[in-house]
């Protein structure tokens, strides 16, 4: 989640640059740089926000060029630092980059051997030395450009200038988007279309593994084997507010239509030879010493420490219990020398979250924080912290932030089940890479899904009351699906195991009550079936979220059914909360609701 801007052309570059990176810092708010064609490649980078570029370049002299590249970062790998800010520099050019890396450390040392200095602790840096080795061999930046990609496995979208090409910048990418744009005033890329609005009214789509030669006189594409094509361009319909939002008509909807590249952001970092490595003491050194583990956290934080803990006891066979940050301040807690307190927060602010935290340290317990921001409090305050690199969320209603908190834990689970000796290495891998590949796939494929979600969200938009139901991990996928529902469509809706309605719940069953049944655990698939048949037989309209697996069961007693897309069946709890999520934003949406700002409700909770 970070933000590329580049320009050549006849006006000055550095505007450009910060007016784009102004329409990207969304994407990215810890550091920012920019590097820019004069004399020779002039860069400035600054750690923060954007501010703080723009308030240095002010204090210098004037950049005098009209070719440069520009980023804003969201950090991760390496801490947030003028170090680990792009542009990355090599002896022969400057490079940004947008993805991830997955073997820098192989190209690391391979080019160590060949006599480059690494000076950032980034993946990125891997690139720009590895472009400079092939540069420097071919002295043809294209073939050095396709030669790199090659080499290179993971996502990325590369923006680079070489010494002693004045008017040229050149773009690849694989995996992560990139944007061209030619004007009579010069040539741009971007990551993003609101970095390009104010000065174009069409783009081209830079294709994946083509080399994009822009000049101020227009752009060329390059193929791998020296072909020349000219892809389709598309027009920009947005106006500039809306391209805040990159089309998208709220915040929410473009923060669950982000959430695969935030979970391959967020997992594939965190393995090192196909196994989770946190790059964190009780995780990767001292797993023995923990005996219990407690997962602290409120709402939709607290929803995703449910998923934790089915998945902790599953795999790793660890007891494992989840509170509610303002109730286990005030219950007395027991808290042992092996216990394990996992503190989880988006915004790494949240006040009873940090209460919980102090509490488990004057205890005398470890604590490890699952939060999305940097140098939050509670991040500072953990004996251990794991990044999510979910990007920014505006959204009040979390979504991307509820995903990447689940995986992280799922990769938890999957670490200590291995050093426990529950699962194999083979195991392990195979669980990593299915994560890592299989469900983004399977996440994507939801998303294309919202048409039929939506049509099923306009008839939920007439109810006022309505319940969820599920057993085992499903009964915990639908109290997230639940709160979001009544978050943002105001609907009230409760959520409940599928086998406790009968103790009670199911007095209020009627034909003005409909139920969403989550059914992914073919363990306990004839227990829900059945459930769904007491809950229709009361009158309900059923709509059933299922596995393939299932549909075929659930089908004749459901009123509507939705079938998820085929993953791996300990993944699928993950793809039916997009859904569900999808399922709340557009019954808001036929409610009129404020979906980004509902009434009550604020980002982060700072107090009591």
């Amino acid at each position: 989640m970070c933000g590329i801007i580049g320009y050549t052309g006849t006006k000055q570059a550095v505007p450009v640059l910060i007016s784009g990176l102004s329409a990207l810092e969304y994407r990215g708010y810890d550091s920012a740089g920019i590097s820019v064609y004069e004399e020779g490649i002039i860069t400035i980078k600054t750690e923060g926000r954007l501010k703080n570029l723009t308030n240095r370049i002010k204090a210098g002299r004037k950049i005098k060029g009209h070719t440069g590249i520009g980023h804003t970062r969201w950090a991760t790998h390496g801490e947030p630092s003028e170090r680990n800010a792009h542009p990355h520099l090599s002896s022969r050019l400057s490079l940004v980059h947008n993805g991830i890396i997955e073997n820098y450390q192989e190209l690391e040392q391979m080019l160590s051997s060949e006599g480059y200095r690494f000076r950032s602790e980034t993946d990125t840096e891997a690139a720009a030395h590895l472009i400079d080795y092939f540069y420097k061999q071919s002295k043809d930046p294209v073939a050095a450009l396709h030669a790199a990609a090659r080499a290179i496995r993971g996502s990325f979208a590369f923006a680079v200038m070489f010494k002693g090409d004045r008017e040229n910048l050149y773009a690849v990418r694989s995996g992560s988007p990139l944007i061209c744009a030619d004007t009579p005033n010069g040539s741009y890329l971007a990551s993003d279309i609101p970095a390009i609005l104010p000065f174009a009214k069409e783009y081209y789509q830079l294709p994946e593994n083509v080399v994009a030669v822009l000049s101020p006189k227009g752009i060329n594409f390059f193929t791998a084997d020296g072909a020349e094509i000219i892809p389709e361009k598309s027009q920009i319909t947005w106006s500039v507010e809306a391209a805040k939002k990159c089309g998208y008509n709220h915040f929410m909807l473009k923060e669950i239509n982000e959430q695969a590249e935030a979970l391959r952001n967020t997992v594939l970092p965190r393995l090192r030879d196909g196994v989770p490595y946190f790059d964190c003491d009780i995780l990767d050194r001292n797993i023995e010493e923990i005996g219990e583990i407690k997962i602290i956290g409120c709402g939709t934080a607290m929803h995703a420490g449910l998923v934790g803990k089915n998945v902790i006891e599953r795999f790793a066979r660890i007891p494992v219990s989840v509170e509610i940050a303002s109730e286990f301040r005030y219950g007395n807690p027991i808290l042992r020398k092996d216990t394990l307190v996992i503190l989880i927060s988006q915004s790494g602010e949240t006040a009873d979250t940090i209460a919980a935290l102090e509490l488990a340290k004057s205890a005398g317990a470890k604590t490890l924080a699952i939060v999305n921001v940097l140098g939050s409090t509670i991040s500072r305050l953990a004996d251990y912290v794991i990044y999510t690199w979910a990007g920014p969320e505006i959204s009040v209603a979390s979504t991307k932030a509820y995903t990447v908190q689940c995986a992280v834990l799922y990769q938890i689970a999957f670490k200590l089940a291995l050093v426990r000796h529950q699962i194999s290495e083979g195991q392990c891998r195979d669980l990593c890479e299915r994560q890592a590949n299989s469900l983004p796939a399977a996440i994507d494929a939801a998303l294309k899904m919202s048409g039929r979600i939506k049509r099923l969200s306009e008839k939920i938009a007439e109810y006022e009351n309505l319940f969820f139901i599920g057993r085992g991990i499903d009964a915990e996928i639908c109290k997230e699906g639940s709160l979001k529902l009544k978050e943002i469509s105001y609907i009230h809706s409760e959520s409940y195991p599928a086998g406790e309605l009968k103790h009670g719940t199911i007095s209020l069953i009627d034909a003005n009550v409909p139920v969403i049944a989550v059914i992914t655990v073919s363990q306990v698939l004839d227990k829900t079936i059945s459930n769904v048949r007491e809950v229709k037989s009361r009158g309900a309209t059923v709509f059933s979220v299922c596995t393939k697996a299932a549909a075929e069961a659930v089908e004749p007693m459901s009123d509507y059914t939705l079938v998820l897309p085929e993953t791996d069946e300990i993944f699928a709890p993950v793809v039916a909360i997009i859904a569900l999520q999808i399922l709340a934003y557009y019954t808001a949406v036929a409610r009129n609701c404020d979906v980004d700002k509902p009434r009550n409700l604020a980002k982060s909770v700072t107090v009591e």
